[in-house]
């Protein structure tokens, strides 16, 4: 099976050591650096394959569908994958996401960094910086530490990046990517390999300022002072923020198939999952049917039958994957897109408006950019009814029932509406605001795991069926996931490295799926 084969590649290709991914990722058949110079190639085609490679797309069953697209009830898989004992069910089997980061962006940008140097091509080299950053922000959110200022050592031992650390070199870097594009408005040199801003630096100026805002509210429970200063600068900043769909930071798939569309329509490996099915039925969403398939058999549905649509809950028992076939699939328009969302402005507004919650200068009122953003992400996705959705207060998420198996039924933990309301506290407009920017967040779900770590926020329930173990770490019932441990390669490659890693993480820490990153501080008050 397709499925099976690419589960056992990603066991061999990303246990290797850190170390060793530039080395083994070299192509004697290469066009030569003479060839390439002309027209800015040499060190402009990286670039493409570097951003399509952001979300590890080409290993995205095993990085994404197989684990926060689970996590986060987005999707579930139909199928019993080892047994029906896997990353699903938080017992880790493949964990690829590190290795395609290093080799796909990490050392294709640090060729283009030396080149660019040499070339006389210094903002090349700060394109790649930004995507760097873009790719390493994500992989900290999966881990933990990881080696950034070290990245290209040839020492033994090759230690990693301390989370704190690593938070005030982005925020560092970021100002001097800033400066050199703001110097540089009219530099066309990026057009032909930019296939998200055909090479326009002001765009990509939106892009750092948005970064920073995304990663300024992702530190504001542990570091609000830091959290508080970055977030205002880019607030502030003149180059502006993603505000408009025009804007969104979309990644060309360069003609591959989107890989939610391969897994669901190719593979029959994955279906909708059954806490958005709670939200989105429950909440009366009518960006539903842009996300997933209607289906055929009404019993299926029969606890909701005005919407014909069923998913399958996260971690959820699985006796016979043709039980959980016929579950929703994701629209097929899934198959026929060129492009998937990075960041988007609806993204940025809800940002935005817990940014207003949290007193910021420059946020603006919460209400209008929470309101905003969900008329951002409806237009965004082709939706309608964007107005009366907004207005609806009294539609809740619903109870979950799995038709197939009663085991994988639950309560709704969520009792929100969608109507803004002033009286309501500050917890409950948090809840909002995370619960409409997870709904907006569909096909980039690293974000929602990252936001429900750190808040609570969605109420998802918890796995079905947990079998994590000392093995990997143990979740207790009423928990769930925190992070991926180090890759197998990193554990016995660089094993001194990840030791300093672990106690990098604080006092009791351990390599599991069970301790907690720098900024998930457990406490369940955002205020």
């Amino acid at each position: 099976m397709k499925q099976l084969f690419v589960a056992l590649m990603m066991l061999i290709v990303f246990g290797s050591c850190t170390k060793d991914f530039e080395s083994t990722n070299q192509n004697p058949n290469q066009i030569s650096d003479l060839m390439l110079k002309q027209d800015f190639n040499l060190v402009g085609s990286p670039f493409s394959g570097m951003l399509y490679e952001l979300h590890g797309n080409q290993g995205s069953q095993t990085q994404e569908d197989l684990c926060y697209d689970s996590w986060m009830g987005y999707m579930n898989t139909p199928t019993d994958f080892v047994g029906n004992v896997n990353n699903t069910t938080y017992y880790i089997r493949w964990n690829g996401y590190w290795g395609r980061q290093y080799n796909n962006v990490m050392s294709p940008s640090r060729q283009v960094i030396r080149l660019a140097q040499e070339n006389n091509l210094p903002l090349f080299a700060t394109w790649a910086k930004l995507i760097r950053i873009l790719s390493m922000s994500r992989l900290t959110a999966i881990h933990g530490p990881i080696i950034y200022s070290n990245y290209g050592s040839t020492a033994a031992t090759i230690n990693y990046d301390k989370e704190s650390d690593l938070y005030n070199t982005f925020f560092s870097q970021l100002d001097s990517i800033q400066t050199e594009f703001g110097a540089n408005k009219t530099y066309a040199g990026f057009a032909k390999f930019d296939p998200t801003y055909k090479g326009s630096i002001p765009s990509w100026m939106k892009v750092v300022n948005s970064l920073r805002l995304r990663l300024a509210i992702r530190v504001s429970k542990i570091s609000p002072a830091l959290a508080k200063t970055q977030g205002e600068k880019a607030l502030s900043d003149a180059a502006g923020l993603i505000e408009s769909n025009a804007d969104n930071f979309n990644i060309s798939l360069l003609g591959n198939i989107m890989p939610v569309g391969m897994i669901c329509y190719q593979w029959d490996d994955t279906r909708m999952g059954g806490p958005i099915e709670s939200f989105m039925v429950g909440l009366k969403d009518e960006r539903i049917g842009k996300y997933f398939a209607p289906v055929t058999d009404p019993k299926l549905y029969a606890d909701h039958p005005a919407y014909p649509y069923k998913g399958i809950r996260n971690g959820a028992f699985n006796a016979a994957k043709a039980d959980k076939v016929p579950y929703s699939k994701v629209s097929p328009d899934f198959n026929t897109v060129q492009t998937r969302r990075h960041f988007t402005a609806s993204e940025v507004l809800f940002l935005k408006a817990e940014a207003g919650l949290r007193g910021w200068t420059g946020a603006g009122d919460p209400k209008t950019n929470y309101e905003n953003g969900v008329r951002l992400s409806f237009a965004d996705w082709g939706a309608g009814g964007a107005d009366a959705y907004l207005l609806d207060k009294t539609s809740k998420p619903i109870d979950y029932v799995d038709p197939k198996d009663a085991r994988n039924n639950f309560k709704t933990r969520s009792t929100i509406t969608v109507a803004w309301n002033a009286a309501d506290s500050k917890e409950l407009m948090l809840e909002k605001i995370l619960t409409q920017k997870y709904l907006a967040g569909f096909t980039n779900t690293l974000e929602a795991w990252v936001d429900f770590r750190r808040t609570g926020y969605p109420k998802i329930p918890t796995v079905a069926k947990n079998d994590s173990s000392p093995d990997w770490g143990i979740i207790p019932a009423n928990e769930w996931i925190k992070r991926m441990p180090f890759i197998p390669g990193e554990r016995t490659g660089n094993a001194a490295g990840v030791a300093d890693a672990v106690s990098k993480m604080g006092t009791g820490a351990k390599d599991d799926i069970a301790t907690r990153l720098w900024w998930d501080t457990g406490n369940p008050l955002n205020f």
